[in-house]
């Protein structure tokens, strides 16, 4: 027999759930090639691991370090 406990921990589970499938997430589609930064090329790999880049590696490390101060 379940008890207040197991039904509140069920609707809490139920919403958590459904909020998190709303959320939306990045396109699945590959960036440009190009770096906005630099012009350079952004390699493939990190393209399809982030698809919604914009920089490639070098110049996101500048944006990150430039961010933190």
């Amino acid at each position: 027999m379940a008890d207040n406990a197991d039904r509140a921990g069920e609707i809490i589970e139920n919403r958590l759930e459904g909020m998190l499938g709303a959320i939306a997430l990045p396109p699945r589609t590959f960036a440009e090639p190009i770096c906005v930064d630099c012009d350079g090329e952004i390699p493939a790999a990190r393209r399809q691991a982030a698809p919604w880049c914009v920089t490639c590696a070098p110049c996101q490390s500048i944006r990150e370090r430039g961010s933190r101060r």
